[in-house]
């Protein structure tokens, strides 16, 4: 009876795990005969591989028909299961394979009715990448960049409510960043820099969704510059704006005090 060294048993065990897994994929990947319509019972597959978040078998099952049924009507969409199977590893890596896909198909099939599925796709590429607040925010941009593309080319899309939302959350990360910049420059003392800061963020964006902590500290800013008539009434909107902030009972006492400061000067006081 032949004895085998233990190389020689790892190197067996090791090429029948290759050869299992071969014969797997080639099953998984494998049409039935008689399918009449082989392209579809591969895209039908992976479809279903996708929902399960089956990520690397519905790939391949996608790319099985974009690479083999290149003429086929399922091609687009199997490109677009490609990405989204990226997209749903999430690591950074394959976020980046998601964007190259999407942005593939954009400019392979420009008109086709999921090219605004496919847009929305590569701004949530950037979107799943974007930093803290306090950290770089070049991924927020390119987010941004997207889903603005997104807005100007297919304002008739029903992915439109979803894509506004993620683009004011993008925004809001990008405005929490530059405020947060302000912030630090008025903990500083450095009022005229933070004065900056906040009037480029009111500018840029409006509808922050954090402006109450931006109208305060802007204010604040502005008190502390001497300028308090034009802080009054940011005091003012923020009161007006929001029913509940923490910053409501501040701006109150806040107002309250600059009247009556107004109020003395005016009498000669």
């Amino acid at each position: 009876m032949k004895r085998f060294l233990p190389g020689a048993r790892l190197s067996i065990v090791l090429a029948a795990i290759v050869a299992l897994s071969a014969c797997s994929a080639g099953r998984r990947g494998a049409v039935p005969a008689g399918t009449t319509e082989p392209d579809k019972f591969l895209f039908d597959r992976g479809t279903s591989e996708l929902a399960k978040k089956k990520w690397l078998t519905a790939r391949e099952y996608f790319k099985q028909v974009t690479e083999t049924y290149t003429q086929s009507a399922y091609r687009p969409d199997a490109k677009l299961g490609i990405g989204d199977t990226y997209l749903g590893e999430g690591t950074a890596e394959a976020l980046v394979l998601a964007m190259n896909e999407f942005r593939e198909f954009l400019s392979f099939y420009p008109t086709h009715r999921r090219a605004d599925y496919a847009q929305y796709k590569l701004a949530m590429a950037h979107f799943r990448q974007m930093r803290h607040p306090q950290r770089d925010q070049t991924e927020t941009r390119e987010a941004l960049k997207e889903f603005e593309a997104f807005v100007a080319r297919y304002p008739s899309s029903s992915l439109m409510p979803e894509v506004k939302a993620r683009l004011r959350e993008a925004k809001d990360r990008l405005s929490e960043s530059d405020y947060l910049v302000g912030y630090f420059y008025y903990r500083q003392r450095w009022y005229p820099a933070a004065v900056d800061r906040f009037k480029s963020v009111l500018h840029d964006d409006p509808g922050f969704t954090g402006r109450d902590a931006l109208y305060y500290y802007y204010a604040e800013s502005l008190v502390k510059l001497n300028r308090a008539a034009e802080a009054l009434p940011w005091l003012e909107k923020l009161v007006q704006e929001f029913e509940k902030s923490e910053y409501l009972a501040e701006a109150q006492k806040r107002i309250t005090e600059l009247k009556t400061l107004a109020q003395t000067k005016a009498s000669g006081g």
